[in-house]
């Protein structure tokens, strides 16, 4: 197991026991550092003031709002802040398929053993993905049932826009980036939700990447 000695972790859980115990268990590694503990709605603003070199976040058991909120669909800088440098620990695949399509790309289950949680925090804060074998497959395209075809395709300027989005910006960050009215990016958005027939942004960079039509 790699040393995680010298590392200063960030933990954030909603749970206030969940970040007691996370950070006891951290705190009795020698020379590991745990910088602070917030939780999910404080995480953005605090991780500045904290410096740590690698965040370890438990999503809990119903992330859906947390996600959806500081990952694509409002488009928190999340992605580009913390990932790959964070540890994100969820309770089954399809937690780790939202957390993915957010942008963590270190991935642990809850109930991961010490020698693993510490190997996989060195790790991701050395910019690698870290991802627990039990949940390769909620991160890879389902090659058995292929995803449906956009039913009109997607124009040059709404893919600028899908790539966008699958970064986490929000609409007026893509209306500058574009040099467009953040009208006319809602008007893409919509427009892209229709022909790929998802109901919110996070979808559509899901299926979007099932694709083809997006890297994340």
């Amino acid at each position: 197991m790699a040393s995680a000695a010298g590392l200063r972790v960030l933990v954030v859980a909603s749970d206030r026991l969940v970040r007691a115990g996370l950070a006891s268990l951290l705190a009795s590694q020698p020379g590991l550092t745990v910088a602070g503990q917030v939780d999910d709605e404080t995480a953005l603003t605090m991780a500045s003031l904290f410096q740590p070199d690698v965040w370890l976040w438990d999503l809990g058991w119903d992330p859906g709002h947390t996600l959806e909120r500081l990952g694509v669909q409002q488009g928190s800088a999340l992605p580009r802040l913390v990932a790959p440098a964070a540890v994100a620990l969820v309770a089954n695949e399809s937690q780790a398929h939202a957390a993915w399509a957010a942008g963590l790309r270190s991935l642990l289950l809850r109930d991961a053993e010490t020698p693993r949680l510490l190997a996989a925090l060195e790790a991701a804060a050395q910019g690698l993905v870290v991802l627990d074998p039990a949940l390769a497959t909620a991160v890879k395209p389902n090659t058995e049932n292929p995803p449906l075809p956009p039913v009109e395709p997607l124009t040059p300027r709404e893919l600028q826009v899908l790539r966008l989005l699958a970064e986490g910006l929000p609409n007026k960050a893509i209306a500058q980036r574009l040099d467009i009215s953040e009208h006319t990016v809602k008007f893409h958005v919509n427009a892209i939700l229709g022909k790929l027939g998802v109901g919110s942004r996070t979808e559509a960079v899901i299926h979007a990447t099932r694709l083809g039509l997006i890297l994340l």
